[in-house]
């Protein structure tokens, strides 16, 4: 007789499903930047998806919950350098609780599929795949709620240094840790069905993982160099350093002054938060900039906070001598908490020290992140707009053929932050198959060329500049053409595929049931 479909369930006990999960957590973050064992990823799945299995809903929630709180608790615990304890506990309690939810879709999964259809067919296939899509629901929730979402952490951006890295530019970010998860989960059932017994069982995951390692990343054409010098000028930028008026923008100067006799540069690129004075305000600081760019005969790319009316904006400005700003962008997803303070009224009343902290508040920005810059056009992002799927892909969809992404890493000296936020950088280069140079006030800054690799580099809490050619590249990858359809498909298909799998579970429970 087959072996019942019972036996094949039989879960983990509760106290080692929470153990696992506890653990699972942790081995995943160590997939990510700092320590960036990118297959300990895949291990993390593994054992979220283990403690899961023949779980009642409230134990994996519970269960969920471990794992997120093990994950984000060292995720994120970058939060708590300058603000302390507070912030990072409730931004991964939060996450925490998306994860618990998330958990309880995939639970559902495996018990409803093979109540549905116990063939070995679904289990080995339809199975992983809705796992999978479950598990892209719920990091999309993430992405999204509340107050715009916090991407931060997608299981793809532990793969930036892995064989699988290349796929982004097929399918994003989401569908490569869409990949990801299936391809755990199918390796999961193809041992607890015994898969050994008939090799050809394997096909499925082992299909999925040769198209995913194999699969290279689709070619963008070569259309010429762009020589960029890159100013980090470590400078007093962080939120609570003691610093007076232009204090940033002298060293940000100090920086830059070595390279002003450089020959043939195209653009000057300062980061975020590198000038502390507003030109378009000043006419000493505009004077400054004015001199930089009759010094290299190019535009500067800058960044400063501009206001407008009572509106502050995070902006980036294009800086022409003689002419001014001749082009701004403004950065569409300031963070929440240390921006601006959403619904102020209601964490005012809950925690006013740290509320306080934040007098006041950015506006989101509405322009297109490009600059035409004469030689070619540069796609924008500012700090962690670099996380956003869409702000990316507008760029692109705009006409850009190198990114410039500016970034203020100040208030995470020391933490893994600004590792994590290179691993982005890397695959956003690949997705979109375009040179990155990602500057920072402090660094790690790096110029990364279309295939992830860095070609320049300037170390952590040194001045610095680089001058580095830079290959501009032309092509939209499927990646940026889908957009935003790979998740909307992932999601909806899920969803739609776990209802289902609960409604013919429901059904197939009742004809089992004997009448009278």
């Amino acid at each position: 007789m087959p072996e019942s479909p019972t036996r094949r369930l039989l879960p983990l006990p509760l106290w080692a499903a929470l153990l696992a999960a506890a653990v699972g957590g942790s081995v995943y973050d160590m997939g990510f930047p700092g320590l960036g064992i990118w297959p300990l990823a895949f291990v993390g799945i593994a054992l979220a998806l283990l403690s899961l299995i023949g779980r009642r809903a409230w134990d994996a929630a519970l269960v969920g919950f471990v794992f997120g709180l093990a994950f984000y608790l060292q995720q994120v615990s970058w939060t708590t350098l300058y603000l302390g304890p507070i912030p990072w506990l409730a931004l991964s309690m939060l996450e925490a609780l998306f994860v618990a939810g998330g958990a309880v879709l995939i639970t559902l999964a495996y018990r409803w599929v093979p109540r549905a259809n116990d063939s070995r067919w679904v289990r080995l296939i339809v199975l992983p795949l809705l796992v999978a899509g479950l598990w892209i629901v719920r990091e999309t929730a993430t992405g999204t709620l509340p107050y715009g979402g916090f991407p931060w952490g997608r299981a793809a951006l532990s793969q930036a240094e892995s064989p699988l890295a290349e796929l982004v530019s097929w399918v994003g970010s989401t569908g490569l840790g869409f990949v990801m998860v299936a391809i755990v989960a199918g390796v999961i059932e193809w041992v607890r069905l015994h898969g050994w017994r008939d090799l050809r069982t394997a096909v499925p995951v082992a299909a999925l993982l040769v198209v995913a390692v194999v699969l290279p990343a689709w070619p963008t054409t070569a259309v010429g160099e762009l020589r960029v010098a890159s100013v980090q000028g470590n400078g007093p930028s962080g939120y609570f350093d003691e610093r007076a008026p232009g204090d940033v923008l002298a060293a940000q100067l100090a920086a830059t002054e070595p390279i002003l006799d450089e020959e043939g540069v195209d653009v000057l690129l300062w980061p975020e938060g590198g000038s502390d004075i507003d030109p378009t305000r000043s006419a000493a600081a505009a004077e400054v900039f004015d001199s930089l760019g009759t010094a290299l005969d190019a535009p500067v790319v800058l960044n400063t906070v501009t206001v407008r009316g009572e509106e502050y904006f995070n902006t980036s400005l294009l800086w022409r001598a003689g002419e001014g700003a001749v082009d701004s962008y403004d950065k569409r997803h300031p963070v929440p908490f240390g921006e601006y303070i959403p619904d102020r009224w209601f964490y005012d009343a809950i925690v006013p020290e740290l509320t306080g902290l934040v007098q006041r508040g950015y506006s989101p920005g509405v322009n297109p992140p490009v600059f035409d810059l004469g030689p070619a056009v540069a796609g924008l992002a500012i700090c962690f707009d670099v996380i956003y799927d869409e702000v990316i892909w507008e760029g692109a969809r705009d006409g850009a053929e190198v990114y410039l992404l500016q970034t203020n890493n100040a208030d995470f000296r020391g933490t893994d932050e600004n590792q994590q936020q290179l691993a982005i950088a890397r695959l956003r280069a690949i997705e979109t198959g375009r040179s990155v140079v990602n500057i920072s006030t402090v660094g790690t800054s790096q110029v990364i060329d279309p295939t992830g690799r860095a070609i320049d580099a300037l170390p952590a809490d040194e001045p610095g500049a680089m001058v580095t050619d830079v290959e501009l590249r032309q092509g939209i990858t499927p990646s940026v053409a889908l957009a935003g359809w790979v998740p909307i498909t992932i999601v909806l298909a899920a969803l739609a595929g776990l209802i289902a799998a609960g409604v013919l579970a429901t059904r197939s429970g009742s004809r089992r049931v004997p009448r009278d």
